[in-house]
């Protein structure tokens, strides 16, 4: 190494501008390398923290390799072969952690401990005498040779000029002194300048190679084939990834051109037909809440059926909870709040409800067969879907005529009767001329042909039939609005022995031309069913169907106002489904209808919740009643009718005797005139008392009544 700079020793007592001026650039030199080794040490300190958490990462790592056994993931948890896997790079690591703590020590021993200590000791101790130490020497100095030259020459006071003198002596020696020092330091630092650049480096690459030593003892030809075996593994996964990221792509390309129509919120049922065999369904609806009287909010939640249970799941919910018991329900569509694709589920005991809101016309309609067929518990079955295919299959062949039927009733169809052209009148509640094959439902032996069904009730303020009205003797009688009756009608109902009420649903009425045979209920029932399914028709009005012993009552539960009324007379025929007891009918028979000359018969379907068996026991208890109390009337009129008799009888045989009395009296009177004493010659008058003139009156009434009689 070239020579060393240094300061003259020598020269510091007499302190000359020279002197001042080199050991300005040796401070200043110093002031340099000050800042320099306190960027070094930044960085090797950097260095050095970094390996201190590279060691700790490490061991961190290997730390959590160890426990991947140990852990409970959600897919693919037991993977013994990732878990033996990690198992061996976490003792691998574990060892590479141990030969970074290593290292970390050594750079802390060799690298950061020399310059650390130059840093701290011999830069600071320059710096500390360059601002601190120097600058009070000079000072003291200075002072004391300013105070020793103004010693007065005229009076010399001994005590004085020996401090003052002592003064200079003390602080000249001082300066001296600490100068010497000083220029010892600077000398020195100009050689521990070097040592605190190189020893610290040293020691750095010295750790770095005993710690690469470590490693490649480490690394064996075993972990070798073992990390080249790894990197086969990471290689096949990676173009198994490949592959399955390029057939993923594929199907969401082709999942967008075929999904695209799906995006509309009610997509073309051309394109996307109505599935009805489904008895499993899930997707989001919106649930009507009541908040009030008449305010309600609508919640979006997500809906899906398991088993014969409708279950809700809000968004952020782990599972779902249960919404309705869908068992032996009721489903159908309704109005509701200016919203489209509405429908209400009622329980099987009608004490709970829900309205919901589909999305689509094709989810309202799928939701609907979903629950219809859950309903039916076609779920319990073997193969649901099929079964439900089955069921929805029978409903569409229910269009072609049942030979059964046909057969049954052949011998009631006249033989030379033709068939009349087919017209049918449309209306708002029937099919009217809307399907052409509707014509094959009605089968001539039961149903009377063209005939139009209706699916819906009239409104509550109209007409009654005008079969009913001429039947009750009530022809063009209106409903009162207000749900009120007449005085009479009102009467005979409160004085009425049965009330009983039940909730049931119209499915539809026609008419039928027989009603002396249950088959006709059940054909009638067959086909509006059939009709219903075909026309996609779901909706049903709800009604309080009131049984007494005058009449069957179609109230709204609502207003409570009436909308129909059977007389209990007219019912000539009621049952109930065989399979499903929840379906039950009645024929009406009424004077009118399509042909006002003859009498027609009127059969009404309705559906009740797993009622139908004990509504037709009640009109039939009904009837009973009614047939006793017509008994009892009947005979109570006979019995009248006889006193009446009696009565007139004894009338008329007092109006005889009395006419026998009256005759006797004339007779008498007469006799009585004809006495000599009392004849009078001619022209002399006999004169007759008041009595007597009103006896004879009375005698001659009598003549004139026995003349008449």
């Amino acid at each position: 190494m070239p020579g060393i700079d240094k300061l003259p020793i020598e020269e510091t007592l007499e302190d000359s501008p020279q002197t001042r001026s080199l050991l300005g650039v040796f401070e200043e030199d110093a002031t340099a390398i000050s800042n320099y080794m306190n960027q070094l040490y930044h960085a090797m300190h950097r260095i050095y923290d970094a390996q201190n958490e590279l060691s700790a990462a490490t061991h961190l790592t290997s730390k959590l390799l160890k426990e991947y056994e140990k852990q409970r993931f959600p897919l693919g948890g037991d993977d013994e072969v990732m878990s033996s896997t990690l198992q061996q790079f976490s003792k691998v690591i574990d060892e590479l952690s141990s030969c970074h703590a290593v290292l970390s020590t050594q750079l802390a021993d060799a690298m950061m401990f020399p310059i650390t200590q130059f840093k701290e000791r011999d830069v600071k101790g320059i710096e500390c005498c360059i601002i601190v130490n120097i600058p009070f020497c000079f000072l003291d100095h200075d002072a004391a040779i300013n105070r020793y030259s103004r010693l007065s020459k005229k009076r010399e006071n001994d005590k004085v000029k020996y401090e003052v003198t002592e003064d200079v002596y003390t602080s000249r020696k001082k300066q001296h002194q600490t100068m010497m020092h000083y220029f010892c330091a600077l000398n020195t630092l100009q050689y521990k300048k070097k040592i605190a650049l190189l020893e610290p480096l040293l020691g750095y690459m010295q750790a770095q190679i005993s710690f690469f030593k470590m490693g490649s003892e480490n690394l064996s030809k075993q972990l070798e084939e073992f990390l080249a075996n790894i990197g086969t593994s990471v290689q096949n996964v990676r173009r198994e990834m490949d592959s399955d990221v390029e057939t993923m792509q594929q199907t969401i390309e082709d999942l967008e051109v075929a999904s695209d129509p799906l995006y509309m919120p009610d997509p073309d049922p051309t394109k996307f037909p109505v599935n009805r065999n489904l008895t499993r369904k899930a997707g989001y609806l919106n649930a009507r809440n009541k908040t009030g009287l008449v305010s309600s909010t609508w919640d979006r939640q997500f809906y899906f059926t398991q088993g014969g249970n409708l279950m809700s799941q809000a968004r952020g919910d782990v599972a779902g909870g249960l919404a309705m018991d869908i068992d032996n329900c009721s489903v159908m569509a309704v109005d509701c709040e200016d919203r489209r694709y509405c429908f209400q589920i009622t329980s099987f005991d009608g004490k709970k409800s829900s309205i919901l809101q589909a999305e689509s016309k094709k989810d309202h309609e799928e939701w609907i067969c979903t629950i219809n067929n859950i309903s039916k518990q076609i779920y319990l079955s073997e193969n649901p879907e099929e079964t439900a295919a089955r069921v929805n299959q029978s409903a569409l062949e229910a269009v072609t005529p049942s030979p059964s039927f046909q057969q049954r009733h052949e011998s009631l169809r006249p033989a030379g009767q033709s068939r009349p052209p087919t017209a049918r009148t449309s209306s708002s509640g029937s099919l009217g001329s809307e399907s052409t094959n509707l014509a094959a439902l009605s089968l001539d032996s039961l149903v009377a042909p063209d005939t139009p069904i209706q699916f819906d009730i009239i409104s509550p303020v109209c007409e009654d039939q005008p079969g009913q009205a001429k039947a009750s003797g009530q022809g063009g009688r209106r409903t009162n609005p207000f749900g009120e009756s007449g005085g009479s009608t009102k009467s005979e109902t409160e004085d009425s022995i049965l009330h009983q009420l039940f909730i049931v649903r119209f499915l539809g009425s026609m008419e039928v031309k027989s009603d002396d045979h249950p088959d006709v209920v059940y054909e009638t029932m067959r086909q509006i069913l059939a009709a219903r399914a075909i026309h996609n028709i779901f909706r049903m009005t709800e009604s309080h169907l009131l049984v007494t012993c005058d009449c069957l009552k179609l109230i709204d539960p609502q207003t409570q106002v009436t909308r129909l009324t059977f007389p209990l007379p007219y019912v000539v025929l009621y049952a109930t489904h065989q399979e499903n007891k929840r379906l039950f009918g009645f024929v009406l028979r009424t004077s009118g209808g399509r042909n006002e000359s003859n009498l027609s018969s009127v059969c009404y379907i309705f559906e009740s919740n797993n009622e139908g068996e004990k509504i037709c026991d009640s009109v039939g208890l009904a009837k009973q009643i009614a047939l006793h109390a017509e008994l009892d009337r009947r005979a109570s009129e006979k019995q009248k009718e006889i006193e009446r008799v009696k009565e007139k009888q004894q009338k008329e045989l007092s109006k005889q005797k009395q006419i026998e009395k009256d005759l006797e009296e004339q007779s008498r009177l007469i006799a009585a005139s004809n006495r000599p004493n009392q004849a009078s010659s001619e022209g002399q008058f006999v004169v007759l008392s008041s009595s007597q003139s009103e006896e004879s009156d009375l005698g001659e009434e009598g003549k004139k009544r026995e003349s008449e009689a």
